[in-house]
């Protein structure tokens, strides 16, 4: 009985280690094992998304970290094929599928850049719009993330931001507040509670 309990204790110190290292080791999540960006997103639903980034047919929005399109398709289809969606991630990998699946359901409107959140490709007040869900925590340098995302979002426009509890790389509500006004973004509201969010930023 005592051998049978010393390999799940072991299981479990093991998983601990492994969040901590993730904690202190932020990096986006490879193609490898892109499971946990297709499996449901609880809390952080596409309906809570959609409420929070209220987007409108013809705009131009950003996506910082699609993953494989969980929240790109939906995105597309809400702001019609005048509206531009640009999907942003270090990955090509990711990228291809994201245009792939997009191009699989009749989607033209989304289009992907290679790149880094820390450095955009992008002119200053380009977009109406950016969001990104459960990708802040996995770029090394936050504050200069946001200050991007700033930059490149036209004068009115918003950020949202989702996070989720759980996720090696959450980042809490309290200190995703800070780090945006500290960008320049001014809290407007949020969207579900403490375990599961959507924040929404005004740009200056």
């Amino acid at each position: 009985m005592k051998a049978g309990r010393v390999v799940p204790s072991a299981g479990a110190v093991a998983l601990v280690g492994v969040a901590l290292w993730w904690r202190t080791h932020p990096s986006a999540c490879p193609y490898s094992q892109r499971f946990w960006v297709e499996a449901p997103h609880p809390l952080i639903t596409r309906a809570r998304l959609r409420d929070a980034l209220t987007p409108t047919r013809g705009e131009r929005l950003l996506e910082v970290g699609p993953g494989t399109g969980y929240y790109t398709l939906p995105v597309a289809e809400w702001i019609g094929s005048d509206g531009e969606l640009e999907t942003l991630d270090l990955q090509g990998e990711m990228l291809d599928h994201t245009i792939r699946a997009a191009r699989e359901r009749g989607l033209e409107n989304v289009t992907a850049t290679q790149g880094d959140a820390s450095a955009l490709p992008y002119d200053a007040d380009h977009f109406d719009g950016a969001f990104l869900v459960a990708t802040l925590g996995e770029i090394p340098d936050q504050d200069l993330a946001l200050r991007e995302l700033a930059r490149v979002i036209r004068p009115g426009g918003r950020l949202v931001v989702g996070e989720l509890f759980g996720d090696p790389h959450w980042v809490r509500f309290g200190a995703l507040r800070q780090r945006a006004e500290r960008a320049g973004l001014r809290f407007e509201r949020r969207v579900g509670g403490p375990l599961g969010y959507f924040g929404r930023f005004a740009a200056p």
